[in-house]
C-alpha cells in the first residue's frame, strides 16, 4: 500500500505530465496540422527542424511519465487492495488506462519514428516520404479519438464511475465527439481557421 503523502505526488505528477501530453496532443491536431498546410513551403523547413523536435520531445517524454505514473496510482488506489476490476471506480479507470497505453503505444511506434524520419530528412534536405506524415497524422488523429473518453474516464473513476454498459457508451459517444472534433478542425472546417 502507496502512503497518502506518496499517492499525492505521484497524482500531481500525473496531472502535470498529463496536461502537458494532451495539451501538445491537441496543439499539433488543432493549430499545427492546419499551420503547416497554409505556411509557406519555404518556411516549413525550419520550423521542421528547430520547432516540431523540441515540441515532440516533450510531447513523447510528457506520455511515458504520465502512464508510469498513473499505473503507480492505479497500483496505489486500486490494484494494491485486490480490486482490479470489483469496483465501479475500478472497471472505469481501467477502461482509461486502455487507452492511455493504447495512446502511449501509437506515440512511440507510429507517431514518434515517422516525425524523427521527417526531420531526419528535413535536415537532409531530402524529401520526406509523403506516407511518414500520413502514418502520423493517422495515429495522432487516433490520439485525439481516444483522448476524450480517456479523459472522461480518468475524471470519472473517483468523481461518477460506470459500470461496463455505461463505459461503453461513454466510450462510443466521446470518441465519436472527439473524433469529429480533429476532423472538423483538420478537414471540414479547415478553411475557416
Amino acid at each position: 500500500m502507496l502512503s497518502t503523502e506518496v499517492l499525492i505526488v505521484v497524482r500531481w505528477i500525473h496531472f502535470v505530465a498529463g496536461i502537458t501530453w494532451i495539451g501538445l496532443l491537441y496543439w499539433f491536431n488543432f493549430v499545427n496540422v492546419r499551420s503547416m498546410a497554409n505556411m509557406d513551403a519555404a518556411a516549413r523547413p525550419h520550423i521542421v527542424t528547430t520547432l516540431l523536435p523540441r515540441a515532440l520531445a516533450w510531447f513523447r517524454h510528457s506520455a511515458w511519465v504520465t502512464v508510469v505514473a498513473g499505473l503507480i496510482l492505479i497500483y496505489g488506489l486500486y490494484w494494491s487492495s485486490g480490486d482490479i476490476v470489483d469496483s465501479l471506480g475500478a472497471r472505469t479507470i481501467l477502461s482509461g488506462m486502455i487507452l492511455g497505453l493504447i495512446m502511449l503505444a501509437n506515440v512511440w511506434s507510429i507517431i514518434w519514428p515517422n516525425q524523427r524520419r521527417i526531420i531526419n530528412a528535413t535536415h537532409a534536405k531530402t524529401p520526406p516520404d509523403p506516407l511518414w506524415a500520413r502514418n502520423a497524422l493517422y495515429a495522432s488523429r487516433t490520439n485525439v479519438t481516444l483522448s476524450f473518453p480517456m479523459l472522461f474516464f480518468m475524471a470519472s473513476s473517483s468523481h461518477n464511475p460506470l459500470d461496463w454498459p455505461g463505459i461503453a457508451v461513454a466510450f462510443a459517444v466521446l470518441a465519436a465527439i472527439g473524433f469529429g472534433t480533429v476532423m472538423a478542425v483538420q478537414k471540414w472546417w479547415a478553411p475557416r481557421f
